[in-house]
């Protein structure tokens, strides 16, 4: 929106030419969603806690966790609007790939806000039902991949890059639709089994937002694709800013969320960021590099699958309790421990995947 503007005002002012550089608005865009939810948070932890929308804590979890029965939840509404109208502010809306990774982030954050709904508001711990759930994440994740299919123009848009490999690319054809729906709705789900301590979930998703807008903007610039040999994908650099609002909003709502928390983000958060942080590993044709730098949301869905998959297959359990981060409690393990170990891998595994870029 404001480019628009800045584009008209440049006729006047040469000085207005400032903001067609898109480092800049990223900046502005990660200071802009970071002031939104500095300055949104307090208001909606107070409305969220008038209308006494609170956590519902299960019985058979860790007993640490009975003392956050009543956090005000649903805090991931703060981290949509502070993504939402920083990215309309700074990026170019004539670009499809902006409002491609808006949709599916509303999207998801519609789902979400439904299963908080049930859960919070009329009391029904199970929330939306889980074959509900998954089938609009499916008609969303499949609506992204199918319209992003149809539109691609040159060969690298559905192509797999695998990273530490120079040469070697793998033409998808329309097995690109079903990568593209796996990976939107696979990361969407393991970030929301993630979201189970305070900040667990939100700075690793920060971190990793940081790298893909970095893969973004490489993506999108036509000297630096070709010097690294990743795909060049003309509009792909617009993607920076959206990366960037996710890191402002991300920190903003972090500031509410690191331990002890003043508010959860819920569903309606972490199914939404999950689905765009596979939306845009897709869109700058990095899926496998995602793979690697969400290592922490990885573990955890492996953790949830083995547990469900030992106990019907054995009647043993594998961990204490599922997702791992669970298990560490029971074992003993501070919560402040285990969230900040792994920020930490992540810190790790998110320079292993920006090593990709050169390793090759």
């Amino acid at each position: 929106m404001l480019l628009m503007l800045s584009e008209y005002l440049s006729q006047f002012h040469s000085g207005f030419n400032v903001f067609q550089y898109l480092t800049l608005r990223a900046i502005l865009g990660v200071i802009t969603a970071l002031g939104i939810a500095l300055i949104v948070g307090p208001t909606m932890i107070r409305h969220l806690s008038f209308k006494q929308i609170g956590q519902v804590v299960r019985d058979d979890g860790p007993e640490s966790h009975l003392s956050k029965a009543g956090t005000p939840t649903m805090g991931g509404a703060l981290i949509l609007v502070a993504i939402a109208v920083s990215t309309l502010l700074w990026a170019d809306l004539g670009n499809k790939y902006v409002w491609i990774v808006l949709g599916v982030t509303m999207g998801f954050g519609v789902i979400g806000f439904v299963d908080d709904y049930i859960k919070l508001v009329r009391q029904d711990t199970n929330g939306l039902i889980s074959r509900y759930k998954y089938f609009w994440q499916s008609v969303v994740g499949a609506a992204a991949a199918i319209f992003l299919y149809q539109t691609a123009v040159t060969p690298a848009e559905t192509a797999l890059i695998i990273p530490f490999f120079k040469d070697i690319i793998i033409p998808l054809g329309a097995w690109y639709m079903l990568l593209t729906y796996l990976v939107i709705v696979g990361t969407s789900n393991a970030v929301n089994l993630t979201d189970g301590l305070d900040g667990l979930a939100i700075m690793p998703t920060v971190m990793v937002s940081a790298a893909l807008g970095l893969f973004s903007y490489l993506t999108g610039h036509y000297e630096f694709a070709r010097y690294l040999s990743i795909p060049f994908i003309p509009g792909a650099g617009e993607l920076t800013v959206f990366c960037a609002a996710m890191v402002g909003a991300g920190l903003g709502f972090l500031w509410f969320n690191t331990y002890p928390a003043q508010v959860f983000m819920g569903d309606i958060g972490a199914l939404a960021l999950g689905a765009a942080l596979g939306t845009v590993a897709v869109l700058v044709r990095q899926e496998l590099v995602l793979l690697i730098m969400g290592g922490v949301f990885v573990v955890e869905t492996l953790s949830v699958v083995l547990q469900v998959g030992s106990y019907k297959l054995r009647g043993k359990r594998v961990f204490l309790m599922a997702p791992i981060h669970h298990h560490y409690e029971l074992k003993g393990w501070p919560e402040p421990r285990i969230i900040v170990r792994a920020w930490i891998i992540t810190v790790f595994l998110v320079l292993v995947g920006l090593a990709s870029l050169k390793i090759r």
